[in-house]
Order: structure tokens, then C-alpha cells, then sequence
């Protein structure tokens, strides 16, 4: 979902004085000439019965909602008179079709339609006898028997179900021949928008009529300097490699399966620092707790992979805030430890993890796996350490989160582990990372992992636990500044 701000009714989607462009019919003068040449291409479609689908991609917050409201406030205008609808849907019906209602709703009172347009149902706007008819698209939402007549719009394409297009909303422009437009941004090849946008570019080759649209961040920022400023910064956070900066900024579709770190990340990974097994005054510590899982019976479970049964690993970074980044306000993260421990069982380790983490490291932030087994271990630390303890628990959504923010770090420049020590332990990690898998979702989503018939990932999750620990201390100093 998108949520660039609108331009006033003075200005232009640049931010400009609108130029008054006689040629371009209503609010289009005011959207930037990549907008309007997306316009142009769905309005000759639309006036010429033509019934063409379109797809496109813009950056994200390259305007394509606003795109969209100038388009539904053209149609409803002009067609106000007769009895016909456009229909939009989004991937959900809170908050994104919510926010496409809003902002068609702004550009009606900005055209002058204040007192004159109406709702209906909750869900449809109409202005005198034509309708926008707002649906989701979630897989239980029950669409069917509207028609589109002017405008079929799928926002956010590449998260709405294949099936569900096919089976609910393409039949609504069946009878009308209606012009489709497919909007959203890069994700992976599987999603609708991916193949529709295949098939729009086969089809070009074939007569000439360009289907599909491409505006990448760096389209956008020539005509918006506050954008390009963002971008920069978004890109320096994230990494040029970070997948959601590929996707959502240059547009380049992700492949999921291969390795979670490319060469060149492993690479930024290693650090030269020394490993360290006492702190040093002065310095900030905090720590990642992945704990291995327990059996009914007490006995902890042993993997079926080749190596050595699941381990809980901890491991302690120091935080450097005077290689702190002045754009990203972020501390440097350095791996100086890990402690590991397999074949033990929970209640023994108790008292081992607060002396390590209170007593030797002192560490200010300590994330904890509380996942099933994991909770009555956050539980216990947590009353005996206080709020420096952060349980997390492992779901999709807050792993998917933990993935890219340990790539974003990593990405950046922010985190580097110790250097080589010749020790298990550091053998046991930089295996893991090297063996470790990544795999795309639905919905922005990710799963980074090590296939269990390979080993054990137990170090990668009390890394990528660490980095939540940094980012938690980071964020709670700023809040208290």
C-alpha cells in the first residue's frame, strides 16, 4: 500500500505550480509526465472500446494512487450522467481501500463536487448516476455480480490471489469489454502481477501497443528532490542488495531458494576485530538468545541432520555509537562472543545465562527466543534481569522482519562479527551462514533458514536475534533523549 501524500489543488504532483495544460483533460495536468503517459495510454483504451490490460509499476511512493483518484475522478465526470461503474479492489479492505476512497473523495471536493457526490453502502461513491464501486480482495470477500464498465483497477497487484482475479473479478468486465489496469511494485515471479506483466510484453512484441508501464525510483526522483533524498537514504539503511529496496525501489523481482548471503555479504560480515570472552569498561553490550527446543519428557530434541543435536547459543555484540551513521542514527554491532550449549536442559541452564548475561557481560538489551518451549526461559530471565529482557516470538510476519533487518544490517555496514579464532564456535557459525536458504512470500514476507537434512541455524537466529537486540536499545535511548 502506498501512502505518498496528495499535491494541493494549486500544485502538481511534482510539487509544482500546475502549468494549466489545456491538452490534459482536468486533474492529469497536474501528474508528472510519466503518470500522464500511463494516463493517456488507459484513457485511449477506454474511449476506443479497446479492452486492453494494462500493468504497471511504479516505485513505491512514485504516485500510482494518485494516478488512479485523477483517473476514477475523469470517468466519474464524464460519465456522470449514465448508469455505469468502475471498480477498484486492493488486497485488503482495511486500511487500502479505505485510503483509495479517501483520496477519490479529496480530489471530488478539489474538483468542485463538494455536496454533490454521495456514498453508498459503505463502499461505493457515486457522483450523480456513475459509481466507484471499492472491493477487497481477500480471499473470503464476496464480490460477485458487480459489473465494471468504465475502469477495472487492481491495486497492489502483486498481492492479490491469482485465482481470485481469474475467478471474481476479470468476469466483471466480461460483458463490457472493460479496460484493466494491474498497479503495484516488484515482488517475485510467481505473483499475478508478474505474469500479467509477462504476457502484456509478449503481446507488445507481437502489435506495437505498449501494456505495460515502468517507472523505477530514479524515474521518479527527476522530477521530486525530496523523494530522491529519501531514496538515498532508504538505500544506504537497507543495502543496494536488500530485498525490499531491489523490489520496491528498482523494481527487480526477487528469486527465492538460493542462498540467504550472496559472496559479497558474507564478506561484509567478517569482521577483523578479536573475539573477546570479558567485556571492556565503558563499552555497551547486548546479547540474542536462540534456545533449542525440549522434548515432554525433559530431553532436549536432537535434529536429524548430520551434525550436532540443537544447541541454545547466545550471543553478545558490543555497540559502537561513534561509527554511528549520522543518516541512520544507528550503532555499529560487533560480535565479540558466543557461548553455546547442546544436551543441556532448560532449568540447568537458568543460572548459567543470568551470570553470563548480569554479572560478566552486563548486557543492556538481551532479545530472547520466548517461541513455545523458549517462554517459561524468557519468563524466568525476565524476572531476574528486569525490562532489559525482550522475549520474541517466532511467527512468519516477525520472522520475515528479523530476516531483513539482519540484512539490512549487514547491508549497511552496521554488523561484523569477530575475526577468526580457529574455535568451534566459529566454525559452527560461518558453516550455518553459508549453508543458510532463503524463500519469498506473499506480501512482502520472507523465511531465511538451514535445511535440516544439512544442519542447524541456531547461530544465524542468535545473530539475527542480536541485531533486534541493538535496534531495541537504539530505538529506547532515542525515545528517552
Amino acid at each position: 500500500m502506498s501512502s505518498e501524500t496528495s499535491p494541493s489543488r494549486s500544485e502538481s504532483a511534482s510539487g509544482q505550480p500546475s502549468t494549466g495544460e489545456p491538452h490534459h483533460p482536468l486533474g492529469l495536468r497536474r501528474l508528472r509526465p510519466y503518470q500522464r503517459e500511463i494516463a493517456t495510454a488507459v484513457l485511449n483504451s477506454v474511449f476506443g472500446k479497446r479492452g486492453l490490460t494494462f500493468t504497471v509499476e511504479i516505485a513505491r511512493q512514485g504516485g500510482k494512487n494518485e494516478l488512479s483518484a485523477q483517473l476514477e475522478l475523469l470517468l466519474l465526470t464524464l460519465f456522470m450522467t449514465e448508469p455505469m461503474n468502475l471498480v477498484k479492489c486492493s488486497p485488503t479492505f482495511k486500511p487500502q481501500t479505505v485510503i483509495s476512497m479517501m483520496r477519490l473523495k479529496d480530489r471530488l471536493n478539489d474538483a468542485g463536487f463538494t455536496g454533490i457526490w454521495t456514498t453508498e453502502m459503505g463502499y461505493i461513491i457515486r457522483l450523480l448516476n456513475a459509481r466507484a464501486v471499492f472491493l477487497s480482495a481477500e480471499e473470503s470477500a464476496n464480490v460477485v455480480g458487480n459489473t465494471a464498465h468504465l475502469l477495472l483497477e487492481i491495486d497492489e497487484a502483486q498481492d492479490v490471489s491469482k485465482e481470485k482475479f481469474t475467478r471474481d473479478f476479470k468476469p466483471m468486465g466480461a460483458t463490457t469489454n472493460v479496460t484493466t489496469v494491474l498497479y503495484g511494485t516488484t515482488w517475485d515471479e510467481s505473483t499475478l502481477l508478474e505474469e500479467v506483466k509477462q504476457t502484456n510484453l509478449e503481446l507488445e512484441k507481437k502489435d506495437g501497443n505498449r501494456r505495460h508501464f515502468r517507472y523505477d525510483w530514479q524515474e521518479v526522483a527527476k522530477y521530486n528532490p525530496d523523494y530522491l533524498a529519501y531514496v538515498e537514504v532508504e538505500r544506504q539503511r537497507l543495502g543496494e542488495d536488500h530485498p525490499l529496496f531491489l523490489t520496491q525501489y528498482c523494481l527487480q523481482p526477487v528469486r527465492g531458494g538460493g542462498g540467504f548471503l550472496s559472496n559479497q555479504q558474507r564478506a561484509q560480515l567478517q569482521g577483523k576485530h578479536p573475539r573477546r570472552h570479558s567485556p571492556e569498561s565503558g563499552k555497551v553490550y547486548v546479547a540474542g538468545i536462540d534456545l533449542a527446543g525440549e522434548a515432554a519428557d525433559g530431553e532436549l530434541l536432537i535434529n536429524t541432520g548430520p551434525s550436532h543435536q540443537d544447541a541454545t547459543v547466545v550471543t553478545i555484540a558490543e555497540l559502537d555509537f561513534t561509527g554511528t551513521n549520522a543518516l541512520q542514527k544507528q550503532p555499529v554491532i560487533r560480535v565479540v562472543e558466543h557461548c553455546w550449549w547442546t544436551g543441556v536442559r532448560h532449568p540447568d541452564l537458568y543460572p548459567r545465562l543470568v551470570d553470563i548475561l548480569k554479572n560478566v557481560w552486563g548486557c543492556k538489551r538481551i532479545v530472547v527466543d520466548a517461541t513455545g518451549m523458549g517462554q517459561p526461559v524468557a519468563s524466568f530471565l525476565r524476572q531476574a534481569l528486569g525490562s532489559r529482557v525482550i522475549p520474541f516470538t517466532f511467527t512468519a510476519p516477525s520472522k520475515s522482519k528479523l530476516g531483513f533487518d539482519l540484512l539490512a544490517a549487514i547491508n549497511s555496514g552496521r554488523l561484523k562479527t569477530h575475526a577468526a579464532d580457529g574455535s568451534a564456535e566459529y566454525t559452527e557459525f560461518w558453516s550455518e551462514v553459508e549453508k543458510a536458504k532463503s524463500v519469498y512470500r506473499p506480501n512482502l514476507t520472507m523465511n531465511f533458514y538451514v535445511d535440516p537434512a544439512r544442519g542447524h541455524d541456531d547461530f544465524l537466529m542468535s545473530l539475527a536475534l542480536v541485531v533486534e537486540a541493538a535496534n531495541r536499545y537504539e530505538v529506547r535511548e532515542a525515545k528517552g533523549s
